[in-house]
């Protein structure tokens, strides 16, 4: 891996923090439908992944018909999810040695996420990822979601790096399709809540599969001279 800069999705990728949407949804069920197995189906829930949480909240209530409106669930969601962060989030396993890895290295390295801003915030200052990422591209702040490419290109611009040597980190299906179709390289990282991992695997030049590490990419990672940085 030939690599200058680096692009981060949060959720599911550096930080463990998908099955957040199951308890979000059995909150829901119980609050709105009176039934705790309560989830929206599939191709919703696929959708609201990759969406900025205000967007996702529309869906879900045009979709599933719950709540008085998409900002009342935003609202109710948004203290949910900040309390599953502040309480039970955690590093999925190596990130904070490959990070520094790559630190040391002096790659360049940013986040682009579709989580909310206030939730990054508490999982930049819970584990002290300011020394790492001194940007943050969130979705919902530039209003599109990952099924489009603009979250890259915006992160790929303030790294400054090459193209050729800038890596996307993504554990969702529809944002690595929309990474490789802009021409960039991906690794795909497992997560066993997310969508169609099995085709994660197949779509990206590198995996970090079940049971895997983010350090298994460390030996790979080839040092490029500064004049071609």
């Amino acid at each position: 891996m030939e690599i200058t800069g680096a692009i981060f999705d949060m959720d599911g990728t550096l930080v463990d923090s998908l099955m957040g949407w199951d308890i979000l949804w059995k909150k829901f069920g119980v609050q709105y439908k009176n039934d705790a197995s309560f989830r929206p189906d599939d191709r919703t829930e696929k959708a609201i992944r990759t969406l900025p949480l205000k967007d996702a909240m529309l869906l879900v209530h045009e979709t599933c018909e719950i709540g008085d409106s998409g900002e009342a669930l935003l609202e109710n969601a948004n203290r949910v999810m900040a309390q599953f962060y502040r309480e039970d989030v955690e590093l999925k396993s190596g990130v904070k040695e490959f990070l520094e890895h790559c630190l040391t290295c002096g790659i360049k390295m940013c986040v682009a996420s579709a989580t909310a801003p206030e939730l990054l915030e508490i999982v930049m200052e819970k584990f002290d990822m300011d020394r790492y990422f001194p940007k943050i591209f969130s979705c919902s702040e530039i209003g599109k979601g990952k099924e489009e490419p603009d979250i890259f290109v915006m992160a790929h611009e303030y790294l400054g790096t090459p193209k050729e040597s800038t890596w996307i980190f993504e554990d969702s299906i529809t944002a690595l399709e929309t990474a490789i179709k802009a021409g960039y390289h991906t690794v795909g990282i497992y997560d066993k809540y997310n969508f169609n991992p099995d085709k994660v695997a197949k779509v990206v030049a590198e995996y970090i599969g079940e049971g895997d590490s983010f350090a298994s990419l460390i030996p790979k990672i080839k040092s490029v001279p500064d004049a071609e940085k």
